[in-house]
C-alpha cells in the first residue's frame, strides 16, 4: 500500500506525537503507512502525489482568517505552501481529509467565508449529518447524530457554491463538507477521544485558548463523554483510498 501523507503544524512535540499516534490508531495504519511532515519545522518538500494514497491535514494553532499583519512568518509560509499543494489536489480531485484546520485551508482556497462567527470552545458537540452526509462513503455506517470534540477560533460561515454540506451542529452550521468527489474537511476532530483532548488541554493551557485555571474542569468535562463515532471517518477514508 502507498502511504498516506499527514501534514502537521503543531510546534509542541508532545501534541505533535499524540496527534500522529491518534491518526495511526484510528486510521488502522502502521508507521510505514503514514508519513508525517511537520510544516512548522521546515519548508514543505516537493510532494509527488503519485507516491501517496491520500493527504491528511491535522489541526493547527494557526488561524487562517487572522489579518496578514498578525500572522508570523512561519504561518505565512505554511499557508503559501498549503495553497500551492491544494492547487494540485483540487485540480486532480486527489483524496484529501483536513481536520479542523482543513476547513480554514481548503475552504479559503475554494472561496469560502472563514471567520470567527462560529468559533467553539473546547468540548463535546452533537454533530448531525445531512442527507448528503448519510449517503457519503466516507461517512458510511455512521448514525445521523453523534458526539465529537471541537475547539476552534474560526469556522466556515459561507460554503463555496460547489461544496456539499455533510454535517452541521447547533453552534456551527458547517461541521463537514466535501468538494468534488474526494476532498473532505471537518471542523470537529475525527482523531480525538477524551484522553487525546485532555492531553491537548494540558499542553495548551497557557496558549490562550481558554483561561488556564479552567484546564482541570475542561478535562473533567471531556472524560464524561465516550467519543467513538468520529474515528470511523478516518477508518473509512483509509479503506476507501488506500492503493
Amino acid at each position: 500500500m502507498l502511504p498516506f501523507l499527514l501534514l502537521a503544524s503543531r510546534a509542541e512535540d508532545a501534541a505533535a506525537e499524540d496527534e500522529y499516534a491518534a491518526y495511526l490508531r484510528y486510521g488502522g495504519l502502521e508507521p510505514s503507512g503514514l508519513r508525517r511532515v511537520r510544516l512548522e519545522a521546515a519548508p514543505l518538500p516537493k510532494i509527488d502525489l503519485s507516491a501517496y494514497s491520500g493527504v491528511i491535514v491535522g489541526g493547527s494553532p494557526f488561524t487562517s482568517s487572522d489579518p496578514p499583519e498578525h500572522k508570523t512568518p512561519t504561518q505565512q509560509r505554511v499557508e503559501r505552501e498549503l495553497a500551492g499543494l491544494l492547487d494540485e489536489l483540487v485540480a486532480k480531485d486527489f483524496p484529501f481529509l483536513g481536520a479542523c484546520y482543513g476547513v480554514g485551508t481548503l475552504g479559503r482556497h475554494q472561496g469560502a467565508v472563514i471567520d470567527r462567527t462560529y468559533g467553539e470552545p473546547l468540548g463535546a458537540a452533537e454533530i448531525e449529518l445531512t442527507d448528503a452526509g448519510l449517503e457519503d462513503p466516507v461517512l458510511s455506517g455512521m448514525p445521523r447524530r453523534f458526539t465529537a470534540f471541537t475547539g476552534h477560533k474560526e469556522a466556515c460561515t459561507v460554503l463555496p457554491p460547489h461544496a456539499v454540506l455533510l454535517a452541521r451542529s447547533a453552534a456551527c452550521p458547517v461541521q463537514m463538507f466535501r468538494l468534488r468527489q474526494n476532498l473532505y474537511a471537518t471542523q470537529f476532530h475525527p482523531e480525538l477521544d477524551a484522553e487525546g483532548l485532555c492531553t491537548r488541554i494540558d499542553i495548551y493551557r497557557h496558549a490562550g485558548y481558554f483561561p488556564p485555571e479552567s484546564a482541570e474542569d475542561l478535562m473533567e468535562s471531556a472524560r464524561r463523554f465516550t467519543v467513538t463515532e468520529p474515528m470511523n471517518i478516518l477508518k473509512n477514508f483509509v479503506a476507501r483510498y488506500a492503493r
